[in-house]
C-alpha cells in the first residue's frame, strides 16, 4: 500500500519558513511546524472529542481533541482547520473562529498550534472510519476524572491542552 507523501513547511523559531518536506522527515528531526485544532462544543458546553482509527499510525485509539491536523505546505491555518473538520467529521462550517495560538515546544511536538473553536452546534459530527473511530460529548469534569483516572488512553496534545487551560475557555 502506498502512504501519501504530506508536504508541511519547517519553520523557524518565529513561525517563518524555512523548507517544505515531508511531514515524517520532520517528525524524525524534531523541526517546528504548524498545526491545527479545532474544538467543537453543543449548547450545554460540552467539548466533542474523537476517539482515533485504529488505522492511525500516532495514538491510535487514544481520546484527542475534536478535530486536529497538520498545515500543508502554501495552505492557510484557517483553511487547514476546515479540510481537518470535513476530512475527520464530516462536517462542512465556516463558522470557526480563533481562540488561542501556542508557541512551538517539546511539548507540541514542535508544532505552532492555531486553535479554532466552532461554538454550539447540535449536531452530531458524522466521523470519517478511517480518521476517527467515533466520538462523545464531554463536560469538563467528565475530561478531568478520564485524565486523573485513564490518561494512558488519551492522546498527549488532549492533555497538553487541557493542562493549559485552553479546553474549556471559549470566551
Amino acid at each position: 500500500m502506498k502512504k501519501n507523501i504530506i508536504q508541511v513547511e519547517a519553520v523557524d523559531k518565529n513561525n517563518r519558513p524555512i523548507i517544505v518536506m515531508d511531514i515524517d522527515e520532520v517528525h524524525r528531526q524534531s523541526l517546528r511546524h504548524r498545526s491545527v485544532v479545532v474544538l467543537i462544543y453543543n449548547s450545554e458546553g460540552k467539548l466533542y472529542l474523537q476517539k482515533r482509527s485504529a488505522n492511525k499510525t500516532l495514538y491510535s485509539g487514544r481520546w484527542n481533541v475534536s478535530a486536529s491536523g497538520h498545515v500543508l505546505s502554501g495552505e492557510s491555518l484557517e483553511n487547514a482547520a476546515l479540510r481537518e473538520l470535513k476530512n475527520e467529521l464530516g462536517l462542512v462550517n465556516g463558522n470557526i473562529r480563533l481562540l488561542d495560538e501556542i508557541e512551538a515546544s517539546s511539548e507540541t511536538g514542535y508544532e505552532f498550534i492555531t486553535v479554532y473553536v466552532l461554538d454550539k452546534i447540535n449536531t452530531i459530527p458524522a466521523p470519517n472510519p478511517e480518521e476517527v473511530e467515533s466520538g462523545f460529548y464531554y463536560s469538563e469534569s467528565e475530561l478531568y476524572w478520564m485524565i486523573r483516572e485513564y490518561r494512558e488512553l488519551l492522546a498527549p496534545g488532549l492533555v497538553f491542552l487541557y493542562d493549559s487551560g485552553i479546553l474549556y475557555r471559549t470566551k
